[in-house]
């Protein structure tokens, strides 16, 4: 049952117009801010509308969080048609990247329409009297919910960009559009300070109703303290809230799917695995290309599927291929693999269209494929697959680096060990002691450095095209020793068609993307070394 936060997209509270605002006189037909804010319901759709940019995939650039946590790494090429379909994605793709560059456009703009429909609903709910529909601790909750909301807007916004411009309020008069660039220490106090916020009244998973599928939670709340702190390198903190998930949800709340794959299906949507998911549903009237986050399917699905003619209509566009260095990292046995990585065999092969830059992989995770088949969908170019955004498996992880960096190496072998347990489960049975524990495998010792290596191998593997291995890299401080076009591991690894596409990585200007003209140009800002 998909989540209820589509109700109407809270259409009514997005169209609001104020007495005070831009307008001297109220246009009639038009409901004011005080007019609508009457009920509970209001509360909750206000609320609701703070999810809906998450899921925004837009007409021109098609974005969605593989776009650049993929993209950008050593586990994914831009792929399509060629190098010159998707210009934008191809700049991502081999550090070529512009302040023009739309995707990034989209990103910035989508965060901040999220952050201030946010910026309302704080505003508005505490004002909301309470009725049969909105109880004391259900208002607490909702504002609970657009805390973390904004503070998971603005958490994507300063991996991508850095430091960005903080607004906490509603701006409703054009002389306050123009607000200064904050550092990057100030937004993640922000963050932070959201978070914590929203730790004191949001509820568990399990309070929420069936309807309810897809609102943050106090586990989505105490992994997002824990990665914020580890992005931030705060490894005590980190530990100290990843440790509050482990104790207070893992096994309570969540546990990992026994079946890995059960995490990528339709079927296994909002898992007992999953900690927050975008939430999309079936949208078969909707029309190709209707513009800014005009969309309730996902277009994932159709851009990540091969360009295979034997698949007729269900073929895709080729896009997120998998490399052959991410491919190579898995160990033998390990099922993961063929989880995250398609390969067509020698017979579909020929079928192939475009093979890109040499490689005929897919992104299987994404493209919804069930046994190896490819389900027709219900829209020429839209899919109801939910994209899930936080796993018990990827808070595990963190938690488990948390805890190696601050001496808790225990905690850290347990956690890395729940991980490879699950794996080591699916393994393949041809394959004789697949997936030992640490250190049994990969030369690795029981030493403090090996362990750091182990973990993130696994963090690698275990969430392999899900969107995180940019950032990983970034936040370990590797990103240029990994994808230096000539002396990086990636490089060296991959085929040289691949390498040749690629520019050379500048470390202190890579990590960052730049801040778009387009908004710079609205606000002026001081933009990112080196763009």
């Amino acid at each position: 049952m998909k989540s209820t936060l589509y109700i109407g997209l809270a259409a009514a509270a997005l169209t609001l117009t104020s007495c005070n605002g831009w307008l001297n006189e109220e246009t009639p037909g038009t409901t004011t801010v005080e007019d609508y804010f009457t009920s509970g319901k209001t509360a909750e759709l206000v609320v609701n509308a703070a999810y809906v940019p998450l899921a925004w995939e837009f007409n021109n650039t098609y974005f969605s969080e593989w776009y650049i946590g993929d993209i950008a790494s050593d586990d994914a090429l831009k792929g399509g048609q060629d190098v010159n379909d998707g210009a934008d994605a191809y700049d991502i793709d081999n550090f070529k990247v512009n302040i023009n560059n739309g995707i990034l456009l989209d990103y910035y703009r989508a965060k901040f329409q999220g952050i201030g429909r946010c910026n309302l609903a704080l505003s508005e709910v505490p004002q909301v009297d309470l009725d049969e529909t909105l109880t004391a601790e259900r208002r607490d909750c909702l504002m609970g919910e657009a805390y973390f909301m904004r503070a998971f807007y603005y958490f994507q916004l300063a991996r991508v960009f850095g430091g960005v411009p903080l607004i906490d309020d509603v701006i409703d008069t054009s002389d306050r559009w123009q607000q200064p660039r904050a550092t990057l220490e100030a937004t993640y106090d922000h963050i932070i300070a959201d978070l914590l916020e929203a730790e004191k009244v949001i509820w568990n998973k399990s309070r929420y109703e069936a309807k309810d599928l897809g609102r943050a939670t106090r586990g989505a709340v105490l992994a997002m303290l824990c990665k914020v702190y580890l992005t931030r390198g705060d490894y005590a903190n980190a530990y100290t809230w990843g440790k509050k998930f482990v104790d207070e949800q893992y096994g309570a709340e969540y546990s990992l799917c026994p079946v890995y794959t059960d995490n990528f299906t339709l079927a296994g949507e909002n898992g007992p695995e999953s900690v927050f998911e975008i939430q999309y549903m079936a949208d078969p009237t909707s029309d190709y290309g209707e513009g800014f986050g005009f969309t309730r399917g996902t277009f994932s699905t159709i851009l990540t599927r091969p360009r295979m003619s034997n698949l007729g209509g269900n073929k895709g566009w080729g896009f997120d291929h998998p490399t052959i260095d991410l491919y190579n990292e898995f160990e033998a046995g390990d099922s993961r693999r063929e989880a995250a990585i398609g390969v067509p065999d020698a017979v579909s092969q020929q079928e192939i269209e475009v093979m890109y830059l040499n490689t005929p992989y897919y992104n299987n995770k994404v493209s919804y494929s069930e046994g190896g088949t490819f389900p027709a969908l219900d829209h020429a170019t839209r899919s109801p697959f939910n994209y899930r955004l936080i796993r018990a498996a990827d808070v595990l992880l963190l938690y488990a680096e948390a805890a190696l960096e601050t001496g808790h190496t225990s905690d850290a072998k347990w956690a890395l060990e729940q991980v490879r347990a699950r794996a080591r489960a699916n393994a393949d049975a041809s394959v004789a002691n697949a997936l030992p524990e640490f250190p049994g495998y990969r030369g690795y010792k029981d030493t403090t450095d090996d362990l750091r290596q182990a973990i993130r191998h696994e963090r690698r593997v275990e969430l392999a095209m899900e969107g995180h291995r940019w950032f990983d890299l970034v936040r370990w401080g590797i990103a240029a020793q990994v994808m230096d076009r000539d002396n990086g591991s990636y490089g060296k690894n991959e085929s040289p068609e691949v390498r040749e596409q690629m520019a050379a990585f500048i470390a202190g200007k890579h990590e960052l993307f730049p801040i778009p003209a387009e908004e710079i140009g609205l606000n002026p800002m001081e933009q990112n070394p080196g763009y």
